[in-house]
């Protein structure tokens, strides 16, 4: 399995926004700890340890 960089999220914009909206009331600390539980729980959901690393090699703007 090779990481997906192509548009694949049914209806982008709401799904930003209701990320967006998932924070609205935390303060920093708390939402930099509901974006780590998040990408822990979608990293679980992927699974494959090739994926994750290519997806943490084009985060961090090596690649994609």
């Amino acid at each position: 399995m090779m990481l997906y960089l192509s548009p694949n999220i049914a209806d982008p914009d709401d799904f930003y926004a209701e990320l967006i909206n998932s924070q609205r009331d935390l303060d920093e600390e708390q939402a930099l700890r509901m974006n780590a539980r998040l990408i822990l729980l979608l990293a679980n959901h992927i699974g494959d340890r090739k994926v994750l690393t290519e997806a943490i090699g084009c985060a961090r703007g090596g690649g994609g």
